[in-house]
C-alpha cells in the first residue's frame, strides 16, 4: 500500500538545491555516508505519485546492491544523505529520475529506502 503523501512531499521534508525531497523514516545508526561511486546495499519500494508501485526489493524479498553512480541521480544524491541502517523516503523530480525515458515511470517518483550497508565506499 502506497505512503498517504505519494503525490507530493510534505512541509517538514528536507529539500535539496536540485529539487530532490526527503524525509527520515527510521534514523540510522551508522556514522558514514557512501560517496558517489560507494557500492550499497539497499530495500526499496517506488511509487508513482498516483499509489502504483512499479518496483520493490521488499516484495522480492532479495536487497539489491549497486554503485550509486549507475543508477538515476535522484538516487545518487539521496543514499549520499544516509547512514547505515536509516529508512528515508525520497520525492524525485522527473528530472532526477527517468527523463521521460520510454518504458519506464514517468514524473514525480517516490521511493522509500533502507540503507542495509555501504558494501564498499
Amino acid at each position: 500500500m502506497a505512503p498517504p503523501d505519494v503525490a507530493a512531499p510534505p512541509a517538514d521534508a528536507e529539500k535539496t538545491a536540485s529539487g530532490l525531497a526527503s524525509k527520515v523514516l527510521t534514523g540510522g545508526m551508522g556514522q558514514t555516508r557512501p560517496g558517489p561511486t560507494s557500492v550499497v546495499q539497499v530495500h526499496y519500494t517506488g511509487w508513482t505519485t498516483d499509489g502504483k508501485a512499479f518496483d520493490s526489493s521488499v516484495a522480492r524479498g532479495q536487497p539489491a546492491q549497486f554503485p550509486l553512480n549507475r543508477v538515476i541521480p535522484g538516487w545518487t544524491e539521496g543514499l549520499q544523505l544516509m547512514v547505515e541502517g536509516e529508512e528515508r523516503r525520497f520525492w524525485i523530480p522527473e528530472e532526477l529520475a527517468y527523463k521521460g525515458q520510454q518504458g519506464r515511470p514517468q514524473g514525480m517518483l517516490v521511493f522509500d529506502v533502507e540503507l542495509i550497508k555501504i558494501v564498499q565506499p
